[in-house]
């Protein structure tokens, strides 16, 4: 770390506070919470750290005698009858307020914790990881435009590395904060939507603008999610949509496509075609980028847009381990006139974590 960023000692947690160095210390049982794909990654990070896990449980409704890593998975109250008090590694993603409610209890009456795993990627959020990216850590946080975006983005710095629950529910704010304060829609928008799903944030744009709007361009490559996508808004006025993969130029890409929101540039995947903005639109006024790890590479992709015309962008931020500091410097150096905002909304782990970028 610089002596520059010196100053910057007391806003991060210490080694000795991060989740892997409290585990270390931890007396009580350590029981993984969930059972999936983040399990698997909560897991191999406990193994490389020489962390026992004890048990695994499951919500009840999804217990049926399984196994998991060699565990039989239990309900909450046969953890509880069987420990008494333990600690828990929350290994899945949540944002359902009744869901919310029961983790909230939990962490009330037990020690929670909220591993950070990558959704893609190979780095994770460890000390480490952090040790070595201090210097542009902290340049990415003076690009931070108000108080309320450097809050936010030193509490999910700090909850990535000490796996803080109580950090991500302190840090949520509501989406319509933003469209009220930060990204302010007219009736004129050219909006794109890069990773459009299933259309779902072609309709909270539409709400946000009444219906009205110049034009729609969407991209979304996986074929499930199209056909549902064409269902909803192939007829709408002005709205064209691309069965396209958004990258930094025109290609090929192996892509892995299941329907759902993690379909994902993937090299075991079938092709997909991939374009970049810059080659199919050049009059965008309003860029949504949710593309599941590849929003480094699509915000090359719109460079000249991004350069000539200054659009105002929603950007997610969490899909890789350095995201949250890697994109704003790539922002800012694309167009130094921007003005960058942080918001995280309600999701656990520190999904849901946005860039909202104005000129």
């Amino acid at each position: 770390m610089s002596s520059e960023s010196s100053k910057y000692n007391n806003m991060f947690i210490p080694k000795n506070d991060t989740l892997i160095e409290k585990l270390k210390r931890e007396t009580k049982p350590i029981v993984v919470y969930g059972m999936g794909n983040g399990a698997d990654k909560v897991f191999s990070l406990c193994e490389e750290n020489g962390i026992v896990i004890t048990d695994v449980f499951a919500s009840d409704e999804f217990v049926r005698g399984q196994s998991f890593h060699n565990f039989i998975v239990k309900t909450y109250s046969d953890i509880e009858n069987k420990y008494g008090y333990f600690v828990i590694l929350l290994a899945f993603a949540v944002f359902r307020d009744d869901l919310m409610n029961k983790i909230d209890k939990m962490a009330r009456k037990h020690t929670l914790y909220v591993p950070d795993v990558p959704l893609f990627g190979k780095s994770v959020f460890t000390y480490d990881f952090f040790k070595a990216n201090y210097d542009i850590i902290c340049r990415a946080y003076d690009l931070m435009a108000d108080e309320l975006s450097r809050r936010t983005f030193a509490d999910i710095i700090n909850a990535k590395l000490g796996g803080s629950y109580e950090l991500l529910r302190r840090c949520e704010s509501d989406r319509q904060e933003v469209f009220d304060n930060i990204i302010r829609l007219t009736h004129h928008e050219r909006y794109v939507d890069l990773g459009a799903y299933d259309g779902d944030t072609i309709t909270e744009f539409l709400a946000q603008t009444g219906g009205r709007y110049s034009k729609i361009t969407a991209f979304e490559p996986d074929r499930k999610n199209m056909k549902k996508l064409e269902y909803k808004y192939g007829s709408l006025d002005n709205c064209k949509l691309y069965p396209y993969a958004s990258w930094n130029k025109d290609t090929t890409l192996n892509f892995s496509g299941n329907g759902g929101r993690m379909s994902c540039i993937d090299e075991h995947g079938g092709e997909v075609q991939a374009k970049a903005l810059d080659n199919v639109c050049m009059n965008a006024t309003y860029i949504k980028m949710d593309v599941e790890g590849a929003e480094y590479e699509t915000l090359l992709g719109c460079r000249r847009l991004i350069e000539k015309s200054a659009p105002s962008l929603a950007v997610s931020a969490y899909h890789r381990a350095g995201d949250i500091f890697t994109l704003p410097l790539l922002i800012s150096s694309l167009n130094p006139q921007y003005k960058i905002y942080l918001r995280h909304h309600k999701y656990v782990p520190a999904w849901e974590t946005n860039l909202y970028v104005v000129g």
